[in-house]
């Protein structure tokens, strides 16, 4: 076989490798608590559906444009002006095959062979591989629960080379659900405007915070990329739909790239997006991102009792990243194990970067109250045998 030599550093997904075994005791008759997935257990909001429905009854499916459907351009630029009062150009937004399509996109378009980028670390394992896959080196800032496990602006600085290019954050964060706030990330993004280097911001679990109602990082500057998506807080997973935001100048290296790469993003997903906009749907999301609220009060108490140390609360995404170096010294081997003897799958460290997987492991409240409080029953059960 001659696989490409990149290949070596790309990992696999675990989580999704842990889905599959966790199928595959479904399909042999186990009952399974799914506390691994990132993804809403909701089905998709019916005006979304029904938008899809009425374009596919005309029959006409073709390509958009490869920055996207007009429309929702147009749309997605009245939402940053409605939702964060933030004025941003309908030509500045191109929608994109997922999230990962606009990151891969964004990546595309800056990253020269051999620029280093900073990305914290622990963070969504598929940043670091897509930098390598454009040649790029991404560099780990370690990260923990003195900063809420979100990287500091002297961080950057001291970590700033001769070969840095840029810097990648999420807020909220994947693991964590952590946030970083306006005075946090205004340091961040001078370090690195002084330094003529770029930031790209992935804000796809907006929406979904608590307590809070987080602030863009377009507020901030319009130079910033941002990463946004249909997938959490609209809950189109598998309609794979998401958007980026670029920066005057842009949109054109951009789009080359995005008609070369993909054409252009669902055109059905687009028509049905239409709809994510409007107040009945939004009203709905609203009343879901309470549920979820609902279910996290009900997971961080739980695994806290039986003695997994969570030391900040998360404020977004729906994840708890919980230490559980008290119980197990590799938590993939203890996500194994829950899976086979406990029947509850939850994602080991492992995925999410070098800075001490093994301790660690992110549970997910996308389930309902019901199935949360019988994995913590069955937790219990398994801790006490």
């Amino acid at each position: 076989m001659n696989i490409a030599s990149r290949m070596a550093q790309i990992a696999p997904f675990h989580v999704m490798e842990l889905m599959a075994k966790a199928q595959a005791f479904e399909a042999a008759g186990r009952s399974i608590i799914h506390l691994e997935v990132g993804e809403p257990a909701f089905a998709t909001a019916h005006p979304i559906v029904a938008a899809a429905q009425r374009f596919l009854a005309g029959g006409h499916v073709h390509y958009t444009a490869a920055l996207g459907l007009p429309a929702l351009r147009e749309a997605i630029a009245a939402f940053y002006q409605r939702r964060y009062g933030v004025t941003v150009a309908a030509e500045r937004i191109v929608v994109t095959a997922g999230a990962s399509g606009a990151l891969l996109l964004a990546l595309g378009a800056l990253v020269s062979p051999g620029d280093e980028w900073l990305l914290p670390d622990p963070g969504y394992p598929c940043n670091r591989h897509f930098m390598r896959l454009v040649e790029g080196v991404p560099v780990a800032l370690p990260v923990g629960a003195a900063t809420a496990y979100q990287p500091t602006s002297e961080q950057v600085h001291e970590a700033w080379s001769a070969r840095t290019r840029g810097v990648m954050l999420a807020s909220p964060s994947n693991p964590t659900g952590t946030l970083l706030d306006r005075v946090a990330l205004s340091g961040i993004w001078r370090e690195v405007q002084q330094r003529g280097g770029n930031l790209i911001v992935d804000e796809i679990y907006h929406g979904l915070t608590y307590g809070l109602d987080a602030e863009t990082a377009l507020s901030i500057s319009d130079e910033i990329f941002v990463i946004n998506s249909f997938s959490k807080y609209f809950g189109m997973t598998g309609w794979r739909l998401g958007w980026l935001v670029v920066p005057t100048g842009y949109a054109r290296a951009v789009e080359k790239l995005a008609q070369n790469l993909f054409i252009c993003a669902s055109t059905v997903a687009q028509h049905a997006a239409l709809a994510a906009f409007e107040p009945d749907t939004i009203a709905m999301l609203e009343t879901r991102r309470a549920e979820f609220a609902a279910r996290r009060d009900i997971l961080l108490p739980g695994l806290r009792q039986l003695g997994f140390d969570i030391p900040i609360d998360p404020r977004g995404a729906f994840y708890a990243y919980a230490n559980v170096s008290a119980l197990s010294k590799d938590s993939f081997e203890f996500a194994e194990r829950l899976l086979a003897d406990a029947g509850v799958a939850a994602t080991p460290g492992l995925d999410f970067g070098d800075h001490r997987p093994r301790e660690h492991m992110r549970f997910s409240y996308t389930v309902e109250q019901s199935l949360i409080e019988e994995g913590l029953v069955r937790l219990r059960r398994f801790l006490g045998s």
